[in-house]
């Protein structure tokens, strides 16, 4: 069986304040039946990791370079992740992908790393509105894989996202038709590709406008596995009604 996650993704919001919801969300889900993660700008990661100690959710970084270390200003390296206490790394958001030109290579390159220094990578995938009007968003969701993913994957190692572009902080959300079509195919993909024990072991996360009111219904569709949550993940009161949605799917 799957273990359920749900990740929160900061993105560039929280200050050392912003570190009572955790202990508000550590107060309301003490024993949680999903894995929790939650992924704050670098700044946080190592106050964040011992703010929470032995408590049941995960910390992870929002990205990391390719390389283990060297002359990259501004960058983090995985093995600096994991000395901060993280575990996890989102890996491909297609905020880096479209404001950073971050390429399918780049994404498999910074998977290697993750992997290689302990991390478990979260690796996103996602199409545009036009894409999805043109009707190609398979095509483009099955090249994403094939390029960001890298060979040495198991389902301890690897998450997969998907996020549609034109959902993210939109409000706008897919049919739950649209959401089941694109995740089955996403874990026939992996089937395909890396057997059916690694293919259907690796978690698949739904993410775009994921909130307290539609989490019920998302968490039934075929093959999600929990959810990628952005702006509603920065509250605890928010966040909160999506990890109880997921208890209880």
């Amino acid at each position: 069986m799957r273990k359920k996650l749900a990740a929160g993704n900061w993105k560039m919001n929280g200050t050392t304040a912003s570190l009572a919801e955790v202990d508000a969300l550590l107060a309301a889900h003490p024993a949680p039946g999903c894995e929790i993660l939650l992924c704050p700008p670098a700044t946080l990661v190592s106050a964040m990791s011992a703010r929470i100690g032995d408590g049941p959710i995960h910390t992870g970084g929002q990205d990391c370079h390719a390389e283990p270390s060297g002359a990259h200003t501004g960058d983090i390296a995985a093995g600096m992740l994991v000395d901060a206490g993280a575990s996890h790394v989102i890996l491909g958001h297609s905020e880096r992908r479209q404001d950073h030109n971050e390429s399918d290579k780049d994404v498999r390159n910074k998977a290697k790393a993750a992997i290689a220094a302990g991390l478990v990578a979260v690796v996103c995938c996602g199409e545009s509105d036009a894409e999805r009007e043109a009707m190609n968003t398979l095509e483009i969701i099955s090249g994403q894989l094939a390029g960001s993913i890298p060979d040495n994957v198991t389902g301890e190692n690897l998450v997969v996202a998907y996020e549609p572009i034109w959902a993210i902080g939109t409000g706008k959300v897919p049919t739950l038709d649209q959401i089941g079509e694109v995740h089955d195919f996403i874990r026939t993909q992996l089937e395909r590709r890396f057997g059916e024990g690694v293919g259907r072991s690796v978690r698949l996360l739904y993410g775009g406008s994921v909130k307290p009111s539609n989490a019920d219904d998302i968490f039934a569709v075929s093959n999600v596995d929990g959810a990628l949550v952005g702006g509603a993940s920065l509250k605890a009161a928010d966040f909160s009604g999506i990890i109880t949605a997921l208890d209880n799917a």
